[in-house]
Order: C-alpha cells, then sequence, then structure tokens
C-alpha cells in the first residue's frame, strides 16, 4: 500500500511540476508580423516625431558604420595620434591578438588549439584595403569571425584599424621608409 502512494505521489509532483505556463506561451506578435488591429496592418509601430533616442547618439555616420557615400572610408573619423595608436595597441591585444596574433600574421592561441586560421593583415587584399573596411568587420563580423560591435566601443574599433595599419607598415616596411634620423640607429650593432 506505501508503495502505491508512493508511486501515485511522485505521479502527481511529475505532472503538476510539468504544468506551467512560461512567457513564451503568452499572446504577443512577433517582430515584422501583421496585425489586424492597427489600421495600417502593422504590429511595430512607427516612432513618433520628436522621439528622444536612448543610449548613444549615432548622428556622424562615418564613425559609426565607416562609410562613406555607401563606400568603405578611405580616411579616419578623427585624427590618429600616439595616444590612439596606444589605445589601437591595447584593444587589440585583448581583443584581436588571441586569433590574429601580435604581429597580425594570423597564427594566435585560438588558432594553435585548432580553430580556423584567419587571413593575414599583411596580404595585399587587406593592405589595400581601406579603414572602413577593418572597422565594418570588427563590427558586423565575416567569415568565422564574429562581431565585436557589443564588445569594443566604437573609438575603440577606430583605434584597432589605426593599429592594424601600423601592423602592416612595420611588417612591410623598407629601408627606404626609414626615417634619415633614424636610419644611423638602425645601422649600430645592438649593446
Amino acid at each position: 500500500m506505501r508503495a502505491i502512494f508512493l508511486i501515485l505521489g511522485l505521479s502527481l509532483v511529475g505532472v503538476l511540476a510539468s504544468c506551467r505556463q512560461d512567457m513564451h506561451d503568452q499572446p504577443k506578435y512577433k517582430p515584422q508580423s501583421g496585425s489586424s488591429f492597427f489600421a495600417d496592418g502593422r504590429s511595430n509601430r512607427p516612432v513618433l516625431a520628436g522621439t528622444v533616442a536612448r543610449g548613444r547618439l549615432q548622428d556622424d555616420a562615418l564613425l559609426v558604420t565607416g562609410k562613406e557615400n555607401g563606400e568603405f572610408s578611405k580616411v579616419f573619423p578623427f585624427p590618429v595620434d600616439a595616444a590612439v595608436l596606444e589605445r589601437g595597441r591595447s584593444r587589440y591585444g585583448i581583443f584581436c591578438a588571441p586569433c590574429h596574433d601580435a604581429s597580425g600574421a594570423g597564427n594566435g592561441m585560438i588558432v594553435q588549439r585548432g580553430m580556423k586560421q584567419p587571413l593575414s593583415f599583411h596580404i595585399d587584399r587587406l593592405r589595400d584595403s581601406p579603414p572602413g573596411y577593418f572597422f565594418d568587420v570588427m563590427t558586423n563580423g565575416f567569415g568565422v569571425m564574429y562581431d565585436y560591435s557589443d564588445r569594443i566601443e566604437i573609438e575603440d574599433r577606430w583605434a584597432i584599424t589605426a593599429y592594424i595599419r601600423v601592423l602592416q607598415k612595420a611588417q612591410n616596411a623598407k629601408f627606404a621608409d626609414v626615417p634619415a634620423d633614424k636610419k644611423e640607429t638602425l645601422l649600430q650593432p645592438p649593446k
């Protein structure tokens, strides 16, 4: 008799535990679905004139998209100085080097552990790509690289782009590119 009550009790607990209504069961409109309730047939309501945006105001198209007239920008949206390059180096080390490695050759620790190898920043196609392209890839992702728009601030994505340009120049520099006042230093043997 005791076993029967135990089995019935466990069965009752199982039935009651499976009897629940989550929020996903409630009536709601799915995004971009139609509605017979509104005269225009849309479930999403248009934003009212004069609505104040929440979060960051994105009024500089070049800064937030990396594009000018629908094309990847060939210029940076702000002056690139030593502070911007240092910030880019720092952010690159955190977010990019695990896959792209410190030199940008594409052989980071993640790649050494079996993930797909990214392209080297030093191939001709990427050396010739405008800065807006790199910003766009960080913002929207490309191939197996997911987007970093929610992890890296807009200005930091531009700073990383500037630092990538430094890496590209450093890896492909020629002795003729060195300023005249620094050439003598390079020719001296290390101490």
